[in-house]
């Protein structure tokens, strides 16, 4: 007969071999495993569905390499039995992307990384024009710029989008890349060529205007002021600028570039011979203007504009030696504001904030309040 263990006793020899071989928080020595070690658990596979045939696991990471398109199945690139499956081609794309008004730094951080990183980039060069040259921006952007003109841009659209499927093409504009309708053209293009078009906005002169201090959401409709000849004198936006008055607005007048243009015997000849740039100035829309309301009033019409309607000239907004000049009609006409580009207002009903900005670039300060004066009684 057994009796218990007295308390305080030691263990039997065999229970103490068992505690050591269970890992027993008594046990103080080293573990010992007896016999060899067990191999990981193995996933069972799930059970085929009804009807199904199972396949072996290679079989079944080869298929998922394999895509089916129009033509046929294709094997992805790089891809074999037991391998992810690759990463789809990043997408090429035409970019539009403004450069603003200024100079190279205007560009927004955003462009610039677009810039570097496209295999060709144009620069467009007719609607408008930096204060710096082509070299300039080269050596800013660290990429070479393909000058496009306005016969490229316009009649040979398709030689800057046929690269646009097989790497990424960057298509610079002055300003915004709306400025001009040209380059909607461009993306109507690229659409249906099914090339995908991304646009980078910058500040444009419909905007900055704002810098003389009339409010933008009292502008009416823009308008152009073309060169004229000897033979050609349009007057349309003349009327355009009147009705804006007449409800008040103020009018954006863009002034004429011309670039790259031909005369009309070398035009008619078929020679590619080019006149000179040309930029119109301030005074010379406003002795344009001038003529029109004589011509208007020789009709014996009264014009919504004449020679005492307050103006402001405006030029290369948006550099560090922009001008900016208030007047009447006949004071810009005579205004000199230094190189190109410019661009003219002309003025609408005023807010009291909206003269006291202008009174700051005011060419004849005590002639502007007499006429601000005589507008108000």
């Amino acid at each position: 007969m057994l009796r218990p263990l007295a308390s305080g006793s030691a263990s039997p020899p065999r229970a103490r071999e068992a505690t050591r071989r269970r890992g027993h928080p008594r046990s103080r020595g080293t573990i010992h495993h007896l016999g060899p070690a067990l191999p990981p658990p193995q996933r069972s596979p799930c059970p085929p569905r009804p009807g199904s045939c199972p396949r072996p696991l290679s079989q079944n990471v080869a298929k998922r390499q394999v895509r089916t398109g129009p033509a046929g199945p294709r094997r992805l690139q790089n891809s074999h039995p037991g391998a992810g499956i690759s990463p789809a081609a990043p997408v090429k794309m035409l970019y539009l992307i403004g450069l603003g008004l200024g100079d190279a730094k205007d560009i927004t951080v955003k462009g610039l990384e677009v810039v570097k990183q496209c295999h060709k980039v144009y620069l467009e060069a007719y609607t408008s024009m930096l204060t710096v040259g082509k070299e300039v921006l080269e050596e800013f952007y660290g990429r070479e710029l393909i000058l496009a003109d306005r016969e490229t841009v316009e009649q040979e659209a398709d030689n800057i989008l046929k690269d646009a499927d097989l790497f990424d093409v960057a298509f610079l504009v002055v300003g915004d890349p709306f400025g001009a309708t040209t380059h909607s053209d461009l993306v109507l293009r690229a659409v249906k060529l099914g090339i995908p078009y991304r646009v980078i906005h910058n500040a444009s002169i419909m905007n900055a205007v704002g810098c003389c201090g009339l409010q933008l959401y009292n502008f009416g409709e823009t308008v152009s002021v073309v060169f004229w000849t000897d033979a050609w004198k349009p007057e349309s936006f003349f009327d355009k600028i009147g009705k804006n008055r007449q409800n008040g607005m103020h009018t954006l007048c863009l002034l004429d570039i011309k670039v790259k243009e031909q005369n009309l015997e070398n035009l008619m000849k078929g020679k590619k011979i080019y006149e000179p740039p040309r930029y119109m100035s301030v005074n010379q829309a406003a002795e344009q203007l001038l003529a029109i309301v004589q011509n208007r009033r020789l009709q014996g019409e009264e014009p919504e504009i004449t020679e005492d309607t307050i103006c402001v000239g405006l030029a290369r907004v948006g550099a560090t030696d922009q001008k900016i000049a208030s007047g009447t009609l006949q004071e810009l006409s005579t205004v000199e504001l230094g190189g190109p580009l410019h661009s003219m207002i002309i003025t609408g009903a005023m807010h009291p904030l909206e003269i006291e900005m202008l009174k700051l670039f005011a060419v004849d300060k005590l002639s502007f309040e007499n006429k601000m004066c005589q507008r108000n009684t």
